[in-house]
């Protein structure tokens, strides 16, 4: 079982119920949780009863209530990495229970290696102090009995969840101290990030190699163990792989800048017809055609794909507000934007195209998302 404030999380995220929202954050448990639920259920059932001598209801019965404590001893894990995300002012979208764990989705990076380090310990820590609490619990109480057993059940697990947590490798959060520390000691947060990214990796081949290594030395092998191992550790890699390929396109945003994405642009009146703005915008090398009404005003932006759309036979006669999207107060952006900046007004207002103007309110180009995507891909 694993948790984290990494990225990485359940492939579908948009499906799960909302359990609540304790400290403002949103929880939702997917329908992948109820797997691993049933398995607890049926594998410590039948443990619970050889050990107890229980009834058969009652042993299954208590088997799912510690599948709910353990799922609730994630989602305080999840909690702390959110409440201090939110205490540094981080936005958490979510926090999502799924089969292999939870996930709080912190929608920005952390600005300093201090934070970095805060933010991801915080969890591992309180599953730790869970587990000596309940631990502390178990030695009070009568082992052989029920509420014993999920004491005993309680703090190992949880000491498991906080020790595989600080592994150290991504997607884990011990992976995010990795990064903390190499980014202090470098000042580069991507050095960091591979770091903690080929550290997940090794720790994913690790997992996998494990229980195989096992049953050549025991001369059969584990079937649970040997899926687990490939669920856990396939997890584990695209984790890590995810998180690098993020922190390699977080790098390149300070470098991002209006000024050198916008394309040239040529302004013509709205009944221009299309072919004409296409010769207008050959002969100054623009490759972008704003609409403007009569008195200069713009109020659109070709669209590629509409204007492709016409025929070479009428686009001398079709006017290019036809094929312009309108522009709006979010699709105007200015020439001097960059960095992060750059990207929040971007994220905020996803547009296929914005229309770039200068401090005076001419207008400079037209920015167009793809370019932004390649830019921030490498390819630009």
């Amino acid at each position: 079982m694993t948790t984290g404030n990494d990225r990485p999380a359940p492939r579908d995220r948009s499906s799960g119920l909302l359990l609540g929202r304790p400290f403002g954050v949103p929880v939702y448990v997917t329908a992948s949780w109820w797997v691993v639920a049933v398995l607890i259920t049926l594998v410590y059932g039948g443990i619970v009863q050889e050990r107890l001598a229980l009834w058969p209801a009652l042993s299954y019965a208590m088997a799912f209530v510690f599948a709910l404590l353990l799922y609730a001893s994630v989602l305080v894990h999840e909690l702390a990495h959110s409440v201090v995300a939110r205490r540094y002012g981080l936005p958490v979208r979510r926090i999502v229970l799924y089969v292999l764990g939870g996930v709080s989705e912190i929608e920005k990076e952390a600005p300093t290696p201090g934070r970095e380090f805060w933010i991801a310990f915080v969890g591992p820590l309180f599953s730790l102090l869970i587990a000596a609490g309940a631990f502390g619990l178990f030695l009070l109480a009568d082992p052989f009995t029920v509420v014993g057993e999920l004491l005993f059940q309680l703090w190992v697990a949880n000491l498991l969840v906080g020790v595989f947590n600080l592994l150290p490798g991504l997607p884990l959060d011990g992976g995010r101290l990795v990064r903390a520390a190499v980014w202090k000691l470098t000042g580069r947060p991507l050095a960091g990030s591979v770091a903690a990214a080929w550290g997940g990796r090794v720790l994913a081949l690790a997992v996998v190699a494990v229980p195989l290594l096992l049953g050549w030395l025991n001369g059969a092998l584990n079937p649970w163990g040997t899926v687990w191992g490939l669920v856990l550790g396939g997890f584990m890699w695209m984790g890590a792989t995810d998180s690098l390929r993020a922190a390699r396109v977080r790098a390149r945003v300070p470098g991002l800048r209006v000024r050198e994405l916008a394309r040239p642009a040529v302004a013509v009146p709205a009944d221009t017809p299309l072919a004409e703005a296409e010769r207008r915008a050959g002969v100054i090398g623009a490759t972008a055609v704003v609409v403007t009404d009569s008195e200069g005003v713009p109020t659109g932006v070709v669209h590629p794909g509409m204007a492709e759309e016409v025929t070479p036979g009428r686009r001398a006669w079709v006017p290019v507000a036809e094929v312009a999207r309108a522009l709006t107060a979010h699709s105007v952006l200015a020439l001097d934007l960059e960095g992060e900046e750059m990207m929040e007004r971007l994220t905020s207002h996803p547009l296929p195209e914005y229309l770039v103007v200068d401090a005076d309110g001419a207008v400079h180009g037209v920015l167009r998302a793809v370019d932004v995507n390649a830019a921030m891909a490498g390819r630009g």
